[in-house]
């Protein structure tokens, strides 16, 4: 089993590493290009249009609604665990790289969007299916469909095994324990022998079932019921982090300039601010900053699109700037809010010997002072259980569409698929998350390469589209 574990260590490496990144990033900087920088000329717009729903658009759900959708998969543990894991292995100014991602993976965004819509399909019923397989295989032309199944291959088996079930409850139940039993004084049962036993509590077990029993109440209505519970919850969840995040920045304002020139010289000189730790380089700034930006945002990946399809809207341009949205409030502000706070804080120095959630529970617990870290620390834990239960609804979601366009639209392949769904969810408490993590990881990264592929080749058609919906609005 080791060895098996190693081995996937090295491939997930392996996809994402330097060949990936420079790939999803050079077609961020083409996007921005060909689209006129439309994350900086048409931001505002974008934001007007998030909560201005169409009123006769065509679609299953609102273009609001789908963003929300889109952003219950995106906004995750990688948005408080992710960015504290790149700070600490590649110093502060990792932060600034991952911002740099962002704005590339904005132009991507949009161009997902607008292309998943351009290429949908709308059966007689209103159902609608679309993302990179049908613009991969409708826009490049039919002697690219073997792309676009590859595609929907990877994107259902990174659902399938693990990145929207098993880790997410792992990550829901640890944040849960750590805060109700951290000694975990009343196990239960154990699971596994030798080093890799695992004490199952009580408290893993309730809230196992209880999240079970929530995720599949809402994952068995479809797309329809997770787009009105993402339209609650995502809005919630996210304001109640900004607003933490924002009480940090508040009551240390006057560490706020430090924190930024940090940020700064450590993006090129990662050594002036790490005291000359061995292997915080500025490429290792780079190459962490940037990964996590794009694991967080997930611009590039193709999974994003597949929710946009689903909007009533009646414009492709208009759907891609509200998709764009997603990626700036997901990294512009939610991994700002966090990165900042852990900056400030000092916790991610290496001294401390934290690693991931721990270094943004002491950055909110050190940042909200005057709070009892009881407080704070439940605050984080709240967070981190709402961003994993509406990643375990999206990437239902995704993995349900990517199985429909394999199996030719059989509908009740997908319905048994989503009771499969809901037992991993239901087994995850008591599984070891770490192997499966890698593995979803790795076919999370190999959906990438033929959404890049299909972006670039139809980079002219974003373009046309573009021009012609922004020549419309300016007359």
């Amino acid at each position: 089993m080791e060895a098996f574990s190693n081995w996937v260590t090295t491939v997930d490496d392996l996809v994402w590493g330097v060949p990936l990144i420079v790939l999803i990033m050079a077609c961020g900087i083409w996007l921005t290009v060909r689209t006129g920088f439309v994350q900086v000329f048409h931001l505002g717009k974008a934001l007007r249009f998030m909560v201005q729903n169409e009123e006769d658009g065509t679609g299953e759900v609102t273009s609001f609604g789908a963003l929300c959708t889109a952003l219950s998969a995106t906004i995750g543990t990688g948005n408080i665990v992710g960015v504290a894991s790149a700070i600490a292995a590649g110093g502060p100014g990792a932060l600034l790289w991952m911002e740099i991602a962002a704005f590339f993976g904005m132009a991507t965004k949009y161009a997902e969007g607008l292309l998943a819509v351009k290429y949908r399909e709308i059966d007689s019923d209103g159902h609608v299916l679309g993302g990179p397989f049908y613009y991969i295989e409708k826009g490049m032309g039919k002697g690219w469909k073997w792309l676009g199944k590859l595609f929907a291959l990877f994107g259902m088996l990174a659902g399938a095994l693990g990145i929207g079930t098993i880790t997410q409850i792992n990550g829901i139940t640890s944040a849960a324990e750590n805060f109700f039993d951290p000694a975990k004084a009343h196990v239960v049962f154990t699971v596994g022998s030798g080093d890799a036993a695992k004490g199952i509590t009580v408290t893993t077990v309730v809230v196992g079932l209880i999240v079970t029993v929530a995720a599949a109440l809402v994952i068995i209505g479809g797309i329809k019921r997770i787009a009105k519970v993402s339209e609650i919850v995502v809005p919630f969840m996210a304001v109640i982090y900004v607003v933490c995040g924002v009480v940090i920045l508040v009551a240390n304002v006057g560490k706020i300039p430090g924190a930024i020139a940090q940020i700064f010289v450590g993006a090129f000189n990662p050594q002036a601010v790490a005291g000359g730790i061995i292997g915080v380089t500025m490429k290792t700034a780079i190459q962490k900053g940037v990964a996590r930006g794009i694991f967080s945002n997930e611009a590039g990946l193709g999974s994003a699109p597949i929710a946009a399809a689903a909007a009533q809207t009646n414009n492709a341009a208009r759907q891609g700037l509200v998709t764009m949205t997603g990626t700036f409030i997901d990294t512009i502000i939610i991994c700002t809010m966090t990165g900042l706070s852990i900056v400030i804080t000092g916790a991610w120095k290496p001294e401390l010997g934290l690693q991931g959630a721990e270094i943004t529970m002491k950055a909110f617990d050190d940042g909200m002072f005057f709070f009892p870290n009881a407080v704070s620390s439940f605050l984080l834990m709240l967070c981190l259980m709402f961003f994993a239960f509406t990643t375990i609804l999206g990437w239902d979601y995704y993995a349900e569409r990517c199985l429909e366009y394999l199996s030719g639209g059989n509908m009740g392949l997908v319905r048994v698929y989503r009771w499969i769904y809901i037992a991993a969810v239901f087994v995850g408490p008591y599984l070891t998350a770490a192997v499966v993590w890698n593995i979803a990881d790795v076919f999370n990264g190999l959906m990438a390469f033929p959404n890049i592929i299909a972006l670039l080749a139809l980079s002219g058609v974003v373009a046309k589209e573009s021009k012609a919906f922004h020549d419309k609005l300016n007359h």
